[in-house]
């Protein structure tokens, strides 16, 4: 196994990466930064991507959301990444770092990292609303666990 270590990366270098390599949600459209992880040959193993919190509630101007992290499976790839957004937005200024699990997923890199559970939110039947419709993505009506970094 090749040791890893932190990398920079494009904004539209970690877009594509979450292109190829997220699970469950397409690339972010915007971001304060983003940070990446490689192998020891330069090969990028994984990406988080941090912006303002998509919940209009939680943009203070003081919290920023790991809006997604995608791996190609490299062990400790995403624990690695969690840590480091953090250390980046403290050193931004920042002082709350959060993120979302969705229902199944363990949150074993966020337990790693030292991040700590907050809450668990309820499924919702999605985003969209009369005034202002949107398309479904696939991940409406799934419970959500909101992580923030210790």
């Amino acid at each position: 196994m090749n040791a890893l270590h932190l990398t920079p990366v494009r904004s539209r270098d970690a877009r594509a990466y979450c292109a190829m390599w997220h699970r469950h949600h397409p690339p972010p459209v915007g971001q304060v930064f983003a940070v990446g992880v490689a192998d020891e040959e330069g090969v990028l193993r994984g990406v988080a991507v941090v912006g303002r919190p998509v919940a209009r509630m939680l943009d203070n101007g003081q919290t920023l959301e790991v809006t997604r992290t995608a791996t190609d499976g490299a062990a400790n790839a995403n624990s690695m990444l969690y840590g480091a957004a953090w250390r980046a937005a403290k050193a931004l200024g920042y002082t709350r770092l959060i993120t979302y699990t969705q229902a199944g997923e363990s949150g074993a890199s966020l337990r790693a990292a030292g991040w700590r559970v907050v809450a668990e939110r309820p499924a919702t039947a999605g985003w969209s609303r009369p005034s202002r419709p949107r398309t479904p993505r696939g991940t409406e009506h799934i419970p959500r666990t909101l992580w923030e970094a210790a």
